[in-house]
C-alpha cells in the first residue's frame, strides 16, 4: 500500500509541477539578520512526515476516504496583504520576512473588486493579513473602504514600527467606526524568552509597546499567542493575564476571542491524516473548520491578478486555489494538506474572529 500511495503521490505532484518540498514550503529563503538565531522554541516534535501522507486528494495513505468541507457561506473575507514583513520569525508558516515577496502587495482596486463581490453575498468581516499588513502602501485605503463599505474588520499586526507609522489615521478609523476594527497583536508568549526565541531580538519591547499603545487608546484589540510543548492552557492564560494587569492592557486573558493560543503547526511533521469517518470519532462537523465560512485572496508574484485560497494557512499550493473570485471558490475543501489536521481539525483553530 505505502508503495503504491508513493506512486500516486509522484503522479499528483507532477500534475501540479510540484514537488514534495515545494508542496511544503515553496520558497526557502535564506533568513535575514534580525532573524532568531536558534530553532522556534514552539516547534512541533514529532517525527518526519511520511511521503505517503497527504499525497491524493481523495484518499489517505491507508486508502480510507478524505474528509472535505463545503462551503457555507464566506462569513469572513482575508485579504492577504503581501509576504513581506519587518520579521522574520522562526516558524511562520508563510515564510514571511524582509525580503520575501512571493505574496505581492494587494492593491486596493483588487481589494475593491473583492469586497463587491463579498457585499452580494452577505460577507460579514474582512480579515487582513500577511506578512505585516502595515507595511503595505495600499493598506490604509484598503482598510478604510471595508469600514466605510460596513464590514468588520479584523486586522493582524506584530504592533511594532509599521503600524506605530499610521498613529494619527488608525486614531481616525477608530472615532469612525469604533469596534467594526479590531487590531489582534501577535505576541508568541507571555516571556520576553518565549517570544524574541520566535521573532528575534529586540520585537518584545517594542511589540508590547505598540500593544500598550492600541489599548490606552481603546482600540477593539486581542492578542495571539502560542504555547511552549507540554504548556498547560489554563496556566498560560493565568500568565498572560498577569502581563496585561502589570502592563495596563485591557484585554481578558480568559476570553478565547480576546486571547487566542493557537496550536503549532509544521508541515514536514506527522500528523494524522482525516478521513469522513474522524467526524463522528471527534465529535466534530465540518461546519466547525475554518474553510467552511472563510476565503482567501492572494496576488502570487508573477500572476497577472489575484486569486482565491482556500484558507490563511495554505497560500501557494494549487490544490488550494479555488479560482479568481468568490463565485469560483465556492466548492468544498478536501483535507489533503498537514495543516488540516493539525491547525484546524485537531487543533479546533479558527484565524477567523
Amino acid at each position: 500500500m505505502a508503495e503504491e500511495m508513493g506512486a500516486v503521490r509522484i503522479e499528483y505532484e507532477k500534475a501540479f509541477r510540484v514537488n514534495v518540498s515545494t508542496k511544503i514550503h515553496p520558497k526557502t529563503r535564506p533568513k535575514p539578520r534580525n532573524a532568531p538565531a536558534g530553532p522556534s522554541p514552539f516547534a512541533v516534535n514529532a517525527p518526519a512526515l511520511p511521503p505517503a501522507k497527504f499525497a491524493d486528494p481523495d484518499w489517505t495513505a491507508q486508502g480510507e476516504p478524505r474528509a472535505s468541507v463545503p462551503l457555507i457561506a464566506i462569513e469572513t473575507l482575508w485579504l492577504n496583504t503581501g509576504t513581506l514583513c519587518n520579521l522574520a520569525c522562526a516558524t511562520c508558516y508563510i515564510e514571511s520576512s524582509p525580503t520575501n515577496d512571493a505574496l505581492v502587495y494587494l492593491s486596493a482596486e483588487h481589494a475593491a473588486e473583492f469586497y463587491d463581490e463579498a457585499q452580494g453575498l452577505g460577507t460579514r468581516e474582512i480579515g487582513f493579513t500577511g506578512g505585516e499588513p502595515f507595511m503595505n502602501p495600499a493598506f490604509l485605503p484598503m482598510l478604510t473602504d471595508a469600514l466605510e463599505r460596513g464590514f468588520e474588520a479584523l486586522v493582524l499586526t506584530n504592533a511594532m514600527k509599521p503600524m506605530r507609522r499610521h498613529e494619527e489615521a488608525l486614531l481616525l478609523l477608530r472615532e469612525r467606526f469604533g469596534d467594526r476594527l479590531t487590531l489582534r497583536v501577535s505576541l508568541d508568549h507571555h516571556t520576553k524568552a518565549g517570544h524574541e526565541g520566535e521573532r528575534g531580538p529586540n520585537s518584545w519591547d517594542v511589540g508590547l509597546g505598540g500593544l500598550r499603545w492600541l489599548s490606552g487608546n481603546n482600540f477593539s484589540i486581542a492578542v495571539a499567542g502560542r504555547l511552549l510543548p507540554g504548556e498547560d492552557m489554563g496556566e498560560a492564560r493565568a500568565l498572560y493575564g498577569q502581563l496585561f494587569e502589570r502592563e495596563g492592557i485591557a484585554i481578558d486573558a480568559g476570553d478565547p476571542m480576546r486571547l487566542v493560543l493557537f496550536p503549532e503547526m509544521d508541515a514536514t511533521r506527522d500528523i494524522a491524516e482525516i478521513t469522513t469517518a474522524c467526524w463522528d470519532i471527534l465529535g466534530k462537523s465540518p461546519s466547525d473548520i475554518m474553510c467552511a465560512t472563510s476565503r482567501m485572496v492572494v496576488h502570487r508574484k508573477g500572476e497577472e491578478r489575484p486569486r482565491v485560497a482556500a484558507c490563511t494557512l495554505i497560500p501557494h499550493d494549487p490544490e488550494f486555489d479555488l479560482g479568481d473570485n468568490l463565485a469560483e471558490a465556492a466548492r468544498a475543501v478536501k483535507l489533503n494538506h498537514p495543516h488540516c489536521a493539525r491547525f484546524c481539525v485537531l487543533g479546533g483553530a479558527s484565524c477567523s474572529g
